[in-house]
């Protein structure tokens, strides 16, 4: 029997308006190599100048994780070569990096948590891109010198299931602090998946081996089940020391396998060594205490539904699992409609009308819309079948006019005595028989009563109303 040992190296791409070092736009999707300059180009003698605003957010996430914030940092020459890194070295962080020891917490779906360490969170400028089509390659530097802050964890994860949640938790943080998009599709949050097995019981690291460029949890959890097997086949075959080598690897989605792109380097391979352009990063005091000030996070956000709305645990994280839809929550709530009322029709009928894939951030359907149709559920104008109706009409016809959408299908709910009575009677009068065996004793009958009086009224009387008088008319 082996244990899995999951450690990952997370890049969030910082929302900044600029670059690391330079004033270039960070905006995405610009034509190839429009967003530059002679910094991130690297051309001789431009000299690189920090963004303050990357320290900002760095300094936001480390609040988050509960982490040590170093007041003085250093910046160092990270050197390899990429056909899309200009300089023919990264400017990184390695001995001191600003974000220091620090932690997540995971939840599992049965409540139990579970505390992953997280080593270091560390500034760095990205590269460039690369571009091939058949033979012919192309680089696009739009992206070089963009910030990045990489969080790197301890190996503490032991299984894909854990390091989805870890993953999952870092994306739904980076999005509350709002630091990032954290578009997985456009590579503002991606991550280094390192994989390793050990036997039962041992203490010892073996060699490991990272899956590079992750942007995918899908692909992430399938990557991860793919190396583990490879690793475990080699150990059980004898062969461990020579199939497995610490390189770098990356996943094929079509084919579901992972494949050796090259060598692993060690620090050591690197030269790291600090850049002399840039001077040591000193956060005052007062800075660290402005920097720190964050926005609710998804666990306090849980905490605070749980105890002024009284959610259940469940529903909450559910619900804080999205920023948008946290949001959305919150402003149903502010209303003044009922929490289980509000979570029933945002969770359960909105959800599951929107396409795959979507979010209520994409729904026609705003958070005052959703909480003015319970609350014409709450004041029995609509029964809650007919509020169904209405979201339904809504959506297909992309329209948010609740109360004109309720006249124009006729589901008003008849709530006056009078008219509700007319209808009774005259089923009474047409059933006297049963009229007779209810009063005998068939108690079952009531429900006859009712659903031909709901019938009669196309389901626009107010089924209150209806038990309370029938049981008048029927004592």
């Amino acid at each position: 029997m082996f244990e899995v040992i999951i450690g990952l190296e997370v890049h969030v791409q910082l929302n900044t308006n600029s670059k690391l070092f330079c004033s270039c736009a960070t905006s995405f999707g610009e034509q190839p190599n429009t967003n530059v300059c002679p910094t991130c180009l690297g051309l001789p003698g431009a000299l690189p100048v920090l963004n303050k605003e990357a320290v900002h957010k760095a300094i936001m996430l480390g609040t988050a994780l509960k982490a040590q914030i170093n007041q003085k940092s250093v910046f160092n020459r990270k050197n390899y070569f990429y056909p899309d890194l200009p300089n023919g070295y990264q400017i990184s962080q390695f001995e001191v990096p600003v974000v220091g020891l620090g932690q997540l917490v995971i939840d599992f779906a049965d409540g139990r948590q579970k505390t992953i360490g997280v080593t270091r969170a560390h500034l760095e400028n990205d590269a460039g891109k690369s571009i091939h089509a058949g033979s012919d390659s192309h680089v696009d530097l739009n992206r070089a010198g963009t910030p990045l802050l990489e969080i790197v964890s301890e190996p503490d994860m032991r299984s894909s299931e854990e390091a989805l949640l870890y993953l999952k938790k870092l994306h739904s943080i980076v999005r509350y602090l709002g630091i990032s998009d954290a578009n997985m599709q456009e590579g503002s949050f991606r991550c280094d998946v390192n994989v390793s097995i050990r036997p039962k019981g041992d203490t010892n690291l073996y060699t490991r081996c990272e899956i590079k460029n992750m942007n995918s949890f899908k692909f992430i959890e399938k990557a991860i089940a793919y190396e583990v097997n490879r690793h475990i086949e080699a150990w059980e075959d004898g062969i461990h020391s020579t199939e497995i080598v610490q390189e770098t690897r990356l996943f094929d989605p079509e084919r579901g396998e992972t494949r050796s792109m090259r060598g692993k380097e060690d620090a050591a391979d690197y030269r790291y060594f600090p850049d002399p352009d840039l001077l040591p990063v000193i956060i005052p005091d007062e800075m660290l205490k402005q920097y720190s000030q964050i926005p609710e996070l998804p666990d306090e956000k849980k905490e605070r539904f749980v105890k002024d709305f009284g959610l259940k645990e469940y529903d909450a994280s559910v619900i804080t699992a999205s920023l948008e839809m946290a949001k959305y929550f919150d402003e149903m709530m502010a209303e003044g409609i009922n929490a289980k009322n509000a979570v029933t029709w945002l969770t359960v009928e909105l959800l599951a009308r929107l396409k795959e894939g979507a979010g209520v951030e994409d729904s026609i359907i705003d958070a005052k819309t959703l909480a003015t149709l319970v609350k014409r559920i709450e004041d029995n104008t609509i029964s809650g079948k007919a509020a169904k109706e209405v979201l339904d009409y809504l959506i297909e016809n992309e329209s948010t006019n609740i109360d004109a959408t309720v006249e124009k299908l006729g589901l008003k709910q008849v709530s006056d005595d009078g008219a509700l009575l007319a209808i009774i009677d005259a089923i009474l009068e047409a059933n006297e028989d049963k009229v007779a065996e209810y009063k005998s004793g068939k108690d079952k009958l009531f429900g006859f009563f009712v659903g031909q009086t709901m019938k009669e009224s196309k389901g626009s009387a107010n089924p209150a109303k209806v038990n309370d008088l029938l049981k008048q008319r029927l004592s």
